[in-house]
């Protein structure tokens, strides 16, 4: 898989590519949302994706929560994303030319048609919320721009999964089916990632992923698990403070999480190692630890040598390597050989 991108987003043979989901969480303060791109970019982040949504353009002034009220309060949906609709698209051109500084590839969720056309130039990977699997004018809009396509699966069907990519119109590997389960937090009991392999089988040309919507673990072991399974790029809310209440920052991982995982990834990298084997780096351990022939007992000019007289010993380096040993046996010997000494070529 080397040098594979999705997009602009960069993929590895060993660990998953990794989409910081900041959405909302900066509260709409431009410096917040820097500091994002800068714990997302420390911490080992592929990409951050925030979330571009007005919110007459997106919910009836009458819908309800299906969130988890306990955690965040407000029961309008409506009221909720008003609350969170502040940023314009300059705000976002700075964000994205903050990411290209970081290194980090910028992504946002658009949620409306005339948004997709306004920012098209700024996205390089589009996202296609859960929520939106089924809005026809949204994938329809996004098809025009053919350009590679991540889609959330989560409360869809599989007849639901096909119809999105109908419509998205693209070749197949410009599109990424992720798992997702739409609860606010996910029990470990329904994130059921087995469905991962589920989704490559149906889909087995696509890309797979994975959008996590549990409570983040200390090293984020869940993203390990999916890639296992086959999830190519992961997808989690991102937060700088877990403390916080409401939004989605009590599910988030934070940038310790993303960090250890990063770490742990480092170390699965060099373990892994290149899938060459390497032998001068164990050549000392060649020499010293495999075993020569060696005189088991004193040998004369015209004793042929025989399995009675013969001893393999460490180290081969002292003579004759004990895999010549049938070809040893047998032959007569032109020296005199002293007991334990190595027989020579």
């Amino acid at each position: 898989m080397k040098n594979k991108k999705f997009g602009k987003l960069k993929l590895f043979d060993y660990k998953p590519t990794i989409i910081a989901e900041a959405g909302v969480n900066h509260n709409c303060d431009i410096k917040l949302a820097k500091e994002y791109i800068n714990l997302a970019s420390r911490a080992g982040a592929n990409a951050i994706k925030f979330q571009t949504y007005k919110a007459d353009k997106l919910v009836s002034k009458s819908s309800l929560a299906y969130w988890d009220t306990k955690k965040e309060k407000i029961k309008s949906q409506y009221k909720l994303f008003k609350k969170y609709e502040k940023f314009n698209f300059f705000d976002y051109l700075n964000l994205y030319k903050y990411c290209k500084k970081k290194n980090l590839l910028f992504m946002t969720t658009l949620f409306d048609t005339e948004n997709i056309r306004k920012y098209d130039k700024i996205i390089d990977v589009y996202k296609i919320s859960s929520s939106d699997i089924t809005n026809v004018p949204l994938l329809k809009e996004i098809s025009k721009k053919n350009k590679h396509t991540i889609i959330s699966t989560g409360a869809s069907t599989i007849d639901e999964i096909k119809m999105a990519i109908k419509y998205l119109n693209l070749p197949k590997e410009k599109i990424c089916i992720m798992h997702c389960v739409l609860n606010y937090p996910t029990l470990n009991e329904n994130a059921n990632l087995g469905y991962i392999k589920i989704l490559k089988k149906k889909f087995p040309k696509y890309m797979i992923g994975y959008s996590d919507h549990t409570n983040p673990e200390k090293n984020l072991d869940k993203f390990n698990w999916a890639f296992e399974l086959g999830a190519q790029i992961i997808e989690k809310h991102f937060t700088h403070n877990n403390k916080l209440k409401g939004n989605d920052h009590y599910h988030a991982m934070n940038f310790e999480n993303l960090r250890n995982f990063t770490t742990n990834m480092n170390v699965k990298k060099l373990v892994i190692g290149n899938y060459a084997k390497n032998i001068l780096k164990e050549k000392k351990s060649r020499q010293y630890a495999r075993r020569a022939i060696f005189a088991n007992e004193n040998i004369k000019i015209g004793d042929k040598f025989t399995e009675k007289n013969l001893i393999t010993l460490r180290p081969e380096i002292e003579g004759v390597s004990s895999k010549y040993w049938n070809r040893v046996i047998g032959k007569t010997s032109k020296y005199n050989i002293k007991k334990n000494s190595p027989i020579k070529i």
